[in-house]
């Protein structure tokens, strides 16, 4: 099994969720995921976030605001490409063709009634975390799906529990849980929720990186990350609070410290610029936890190796 630092777009496309996970944990705290937004448009015309992530350092793609039942991605023509005589279609296979990476979609597990902090805003079905959804995202052709939630969307810890268990039995691949923020609920980020969701199922727990929100310290993250472990997950440290788009030292410290507390992942999110994170961000915390060797390998690997 390769560590995901050493994997190029033939292997991933042979990673099935177990692998994927494995690949992930050998890395030791250096895969790096960014989201983009797909509504929103992309940073340059001619190329689409996902392949601008890519390109300045990212090992997963996650993309935000898709909706599973009228999938599209700004930028990009799910008609099909053709490389090497080879014709692909679908929205996902062909962003998979593009970037050579791992593809994911959020999904939202929306609460019926929930005690909220703000106004909340209805989102499609096709984004929310049922299990209609998240049979077509596996149709769709997702590598994994981030059991999440956006602002003012009322998901809460409870919801996201229950989800991890359609999760298993409709999608099957990679399940990351968890909140980056209060997603607009007094419930806030998870705390001994993490370890309920590692209970659940969830492959990859969900937390915010230390400086994120209020009250996430290095040391008590580090507790949580030890008994999440303890049940058998990986975590994910997110970025998610626009702080993508805060000046370089700042990114780099936030993530040497969710490494230094023991995440296997860290997560840069899609609000730097609209839609996407500053691109120098990506880069910067790539280094920060890999080195250049890797970011640069990652940066150049070609999709068609």
């Amino acid at each position: 099994m390769k560590r995901i630092l050493d994997c190029c777009a033939s292997d991933f496309r042979t990673l099935d969720r177990d692998s994927l996970k494995q690949a992930i944990l050998a890395a030791e705290g250096r895969t790096l995921v960014a989201e983009t937004i797909v509504t929103a448009p992309p940073l340059y015309p001619d190329v689409t976030n996902g392949e601008i992530v890519k390109a300045f350092g990212a090992d997963l793609l996650l993309l935000n605001m898709l909706d599973v039942f009228a999938p599209a991605v700004s930028g990009l023509d799910p008609a099909g490409v053709v490389r090497d005589g080879r014709g692909v279609t679908g929205l996902i296979p062909v962003l998979k063709h593009l970037t050579g990476l791992p593809v994911g979609v959020n999904l939202e597990p929306v609460a019926a009634q929930s005690d909220a902090l703000e106004q909340l805003e209805a989102i499609a079905e096709g984004r929310t975390a049922t299990p209609r959804a998240l049979a077509q995202a596996k149709a769709l052709g997702c590598d994994f799906v981030c059991l999440t939630g956006n602002p003012k969307t009322g998901v809460t810890n409870a919801q996201i529990e229950h989800a991890i268990g359609d999760a298993r039995t409709h999608f099957g691949g990679l399940v990351i849980a968890g909140k980056m923020h209060s997603s607009g609920t007094r419930d806030g980020a998870p705390g001994d929720a993490a370890v309920r969701f590692a209970q659940a199922g969830a492959d990859v727990v969900l937390l915010p990186a230390p400086g994120t929100v209020p009250g996430v310290r290095e040391g008590d993250l580090a507790r949580t990350v030890q008994r999440v472990k303890q049940e058998g997950a990986l975590v994910l440290a997110a970025i998610g609070t626009s702080q993508e788009g805060a000046d370089e030292a700042t990114v780099r410290e936030i993530g040497l410290s969710a490494k230094r507390a023991g995440a296997d992942m860290l997560h840069i999110g899609d609000c730097g610029f609209t839609g996407i994170a500053v691109p120098e961000n990506i880069m910067a915390l790539s280094i920060a936890i890999r080195g250049r060797r890797h970011t640069y390998i990652r940066m150049a690997r070609s999709a068609v190796r």
